[in-house]
C-alpha cells in the first residue's frame, strides 16, 4: 500500500474512475432505453416491464457473496475484465432480442456482470486510495457513477430517436468496450492474503451493521425519487423535473467540494449524523406538502445523502485486512441492491395506503432507525487493520 503523501489521482485511479463513467452511462442508457423496448417492440406491459427489471437485480443479490471472495482470490483485475466483458456482450445481444423471455435472460446475465464489475471495482478503489484517504477515493468515484447514470439516458432518447432501438443498443456497446479498454489500464491492486488467513466469511460480519444502516438510507432515497414527480403534480409543481435535479447538483457538488470530509471525521458517526439529516428532510417533505416545503426537504436529504455512501464504505474497508475488501464490498454492496428495489416498494405501499406525505414519514422513521442502528458500533474503538 502506497504511503500516506502519495497522490491519489494516479493513472490507476483515473483510469478506474473513467472506466466506471463510461461504464455507468452505458447502464444508464439501458434504463432509459429498456422500458421503451418492453413495451415497443416486444409487446409486453408494466408487468412485463417489472419482470424484466426485477430480473437484474435477483442475480446481481444472490451472487454479490460469491463475487466478493472471488475479488479476494482471483483479483480485482481480472474480475473487472470479466464483468465489463459480459455486459458488452450482453447489452450488443438486445439486438437478436424478440421476445420478452430473451430479455429476462438477458438482464439476468447483466446481474451478474454487474456485480462483477461493481464489486471488483469498489475494491480496487479501496486499494488505489493512500492511507487514510479512502472516504475521499469513493467521494470522487461516485460522481463518475452519478454521471453515468444521469447521461446515459439522454444519450439513449437521442439515439433511439435518431435511429431506433438497433443504434441504441450499438452505442451501448461500443460505450461498454470503451469501459473494457480503460479497465484494461487498471492494473492488479489487489494484496495476496497471508498464508495463515482464513477465507472471509461468505456474508462479512464486518458489512452487516453499516450494510443495513446504508439499506435505510438508500430505501429512503430511492422511494423519495420514486414517488417524487408525483408529489409535485399533486401540490401543483408542474416543473417536476426539477426536484431530481436539484437533489442530484447538490449531492455531486458537495461530494466534489467536501471529498475529503468523510477521512477527517470518524466515518460512522458521519454516517449516523447523514442518515439523521435523510430523516429531518423527509419529515419536512411530509409535513409540508407545498413546494417550499418540497424544495427545502429536497435540499436538506440531498447534503445528507451526499456524505452517507462513502463513510460507510469508509468505515468498512477501514475495519477489515486489504485481502477481505472484496467479500466485504460484496456483502455492502447487497444491501445498495435491496434499498433500490424494496424502498420504492415499501413508500409505493405506504403512498397507497395513507397519501405520498404518509409515505416520506414512513422514509423518515426508516432512516431514522438506521441513524440509531449504528449507534453501538459508534462507541465500540475501531479494530486497527494491518496495511501493507
Amino acid at each position: 500500500m502506497a504511503g500516506a503523501g502519495e497522490r491519489l489521482f494516479t493513472s490507476a485511479f483515473i483510469a478506474l474512475a473513467a472506466s466506471d463513467l463510461v461504464y455507468f452511462t452505458a447502464s444508464g442508457l439501458l434504463i432509459g432505453v429498456t422500458p421503451f423496448f418492453v413495451t415497443g417492440p416486444l409487446g409486453s406491459d408494466k408487468a412485463g416491464l417489472g419482470l424484466a427489471l426485477g430480473a437484474f437485480s435477483v442475480t446481481s443479490v444472490v451472487v454479490r457473496p460469491v463475487v466478493g471472495r472471488m475479488v479476494d482470490r482471483l483479483g480485482r483485475r481480472r474480475l473487472m475484465l470479466i464483468g465489463v466483458t459480459l455486459f458488452a456482450v450482453m447489452i450488443a445481444a438486445h439486438l437478436v432480442v424478440t421476445d420478452l423471455w430473451m430479455l429476462v435472460v438477458v438482464r439476468l446475465i447483466l446481474g451478474v456482470a454487474e456485480s462483477l464489475f461493481f464489486v471488483a471495482g469498489f475494491a480496487a478503489l479501496a486499494d488505489l486510495a493512500p492511507p487514510g484517504r479512502t472516504g475521499e477515493a469513493l467521494s470522487f468515484a461516485s460522481v463518475a457513477l452519478y454521471l453515468g447514470i444521469a447521461l446515459g439516458p439522454i444519450l439513449g432518447q437521442l439515439l433511439l430517436d435518431w435511429r431506433g432501438f438497433d443504434v441504441a443498443w450499438i452505442g451501448g456497446t461500443l460505450l461498454a468496450l470503451l469501459a473494457v479498454a480503460m479497465v484494461m489500464l487498471v492494473p492488479e491492486t489487489g494484496e495476496p492474503a497471508p498464508k495463515d488467513a482464513q477465507p472471509a466469511q461468505l456474508i462479512h460480519r464486518a458489512a452487516l451493521r453499516p450494510g443495513l444502516a446504508l439499506f435505510t438510507g438508500v430505501a429512503g432515497t430511492t422511494g423519495f425519487l420514486a414517488l417524487i414527480g408525483l408529489h409535485a403534480t399533486e401540490i401543483n409543481f408542474p416543473a417536476w423535473s426539477v426536484v431530481p435535479l436539484i437533489y442530484g447538483a447538490i449531492v455531486v457538488t458537495c461530494r466534489i467540494v467536501f471529498a475529503r470530509v468523510p477521512d477527517r471525521l470518524p466515518p460512522l458517526k458521519l454516517a449516523a449524523a447523514s442518515l439523521a439529516l435523510c430523516a429531518v428532510g423527509l419529515v419536512i417533505l411530509g409535513a409540508a406538502p407545498s413546494p417550499p416545503g418540497m424544495l427545502s426537504g429536497t435540499v436538506v436529504l440531498a447534503l445528507g445523502v451526499a456524505f452517507l455512501t462513502p463513510a460507510i464504505f469508509a468505515a468498512v474497508f477501514g475495519s477489515v485486512p486489504p485481502h477481505e475488501r472484496g467479500a466485504a464490498a460484496g456483502t455492502t454492496t447487497i444491501f445498495i441492491d435491496l434499498g433500490f428495489g424494496g424502498g420504492p416498494l415499501l413508500l409505493g405501499l405506504a403512498a397507497a395506503r395513507g397519501g405520498i406525505p404518509v409515505a416520506f414519514m414512513v422514509a423518515a422513521a426508516l432512516t431514522a432507525a438506521g441513524a440509531a442502528l449504528l449507534a453501538p458500533a459508534i462507541r465500540q474503538k475501531p479494530k486497527p487493520t494491518r496495511v501493507a
